[in-house]
């Protein structure tokens, strides 16, 4: 049991040191790869006109943006 805890407390210290690294450094988080930006896209769906799926949910977001607006 005694080992367990040793092992626990050294997992959660380095856990602990990788967050306040990254709070520190104040950097999105990247993928190793570059991700969609190394393809030159700028966002997942790179198309000029969005499809009537994408229209219906923008539609439907702008409708519930305005009613919350009143």
């Amino acid at each position: 049991m005694g080992l367990f805890l040793a092992v626990f407390a050294i997992f959660l210290i380095v856990v602990l040191a990788m967050a306040i690294g990254f709070i520190v450094q104040r950097k999105s988080i990247s993928g190793s790869c570059g991700g969609i930006s190394s393809l030159g896209m700028e966002k997942a769906c790179d198309c000029a006109e969005p499809c009537d799926d994408k229209k219906k949910r923008m539609a439907k977001q702008q409708q519930w943006l305005d009613n919350r607006i009143q």
